[in-house]
């Protein structure tokens, strides 16, 4: 059984907080919400037609409710559901999209079992700040997941280097089922100055596709490598995302292998104290083997409003061009996106 080297490390971390003394810490409970919202009209043609998403309406993308607990300074606990409705299926849906248990043994090194946030796409959208707007890169183009179920351990030292690594089951958090193995995804960053942060990463795995009553040989393995380049300060953000992807949607073997990669550009100016001004370019090759005259082109410009604390509002024009030799596929859209945190 390929799952005992994660038994053991969780049996090895329970044997060292048995021996931490925490008996006097301070204890408390927090609880928290974020909702991502809009109202807009998308307008999209698939080959000149107009498709059934296109129109005008409210989405309420995203619901989180928080509450994590701290027992004392080495134990905590958290719970985050993920409630979202899109007028596009009429559907409401609810998950659990965090539920963790962490042992902090150190800053250098903090452990968490459970569902938890994926090493790289929640880093870069700390670095982008607009996830509201649009998801970043690898999320938008669902070459990767921000949560997963396993063993997440990360830590940081002195402001100037950080880590992440998840070994996890590999369907994401929405689908807690077994596999036969485990995936592996990993971040290793740096910030040689204040502002500006380096970081590399990896995913490697079968995303959960690898089931024990498969025929050995039924699937691949998928792999992507990241790189993201920022500098981040109270007026100005800017940054570039650079991946590299093989099989992602192609783990099992019944079909051929596929690659892909893509680039994404985005910057952010403060120009007033609660207003800023923000555009973003990306370019992506989805389909370098099959169909490598597929190209997806998106970009967005927008104006956000820093209501009061906790609320922000951005009026947005968004454009996606998804093209090949056969088919074109037009998105644009325009309304205004709002995040409403407590």
């Amino acid at each position: 059984m390929r799952h005992t080297p994660i038994a053991a490390a969780l049996a090895a971390v329970l044997m060292t907080a048995s021996a931490a003394a925490h008996a006097d810490a301070p204890t408390g409970t927090m609880l928290s919400g974020k909702t991502f919202i809009d109202f807009s009209n998308l307008d999209q043609t698939r080959n000149g037609s107009d498709t059934a998403n296109a129109g005008t309406g409210l989405d309420v993308k995203r619901f989180y409710l928080i509450i994590e607990h701290k027992f004392d300074d080495f134990w905590s606990a958290g719970l985050t559901t993920d409630i979202n409705y899109t007028s596009s299926n009429g559907g409401t849906r609810l998950f659990v999209k965090k539920a963790w248990v962490q042992a902090n043994i150190s800053n250098d090194f903090k452990l968490r079992a459970g569902a938890d946030d994926m090493p790289w796409i929640p880093f870069v959208e700390s670095l982008y700040s607009l996830r509201y707007v649009e998801n970043t890169l690898i999320d938008r183009l669902k070459y990767g997941t921000s949560s997963d179920w396993g063993l997440h351990a990360f830590g940081s030292g002195d402001n100037l280097w950080n880590y992440n690594v998840a070994v996890v089951n590999g369907a994401g958090y929405k689908n807690p089922s077994r596999s036969d193995s485990v995936d592996v995804e990993s971040r290793f960053g740096m910030t040689p100055l204040p502002g500006l942060t380096f970081a590399v990463g990896g995913y490697r795995g079968e995303l959960g596709k690898d089931t024990a009553n498969l025929p050995s040989g039924s699937t691949r393995t998928a792999n992507r490598l990241d790189f993201i380049a920022a500098y981040v300060n109270p007026h100005l953000r800017i940054g570039t995302e650079y991946f590299h992807q093989h099989n992602w949607n192609n783990v099992l073997t019944t079909g051929p292998k596929d690659s892909a990669d893509g680039y994404s550009i985005w910057g952010q100016y403060t120009f007033a104290p609660d207003y800023s001004v923000f555009a973003r370019y990306d370019h992506a090759n989805p389909s370098k083997d099959i169909d490598p005259q597929l190209k997806d082109t998106y970009y967005n410009a927008g104006v956000e409003w820093n209501a009061r604390k906790g609320v922000r509002l951005a009026a947005v024009l968004k454009h996606e061009k998804l093209a090949d030799a056969a088919n074109t596929t037009r998105s644009n859209e325009i309304g205004v996106w709002a995040e409403i945190a407590f």
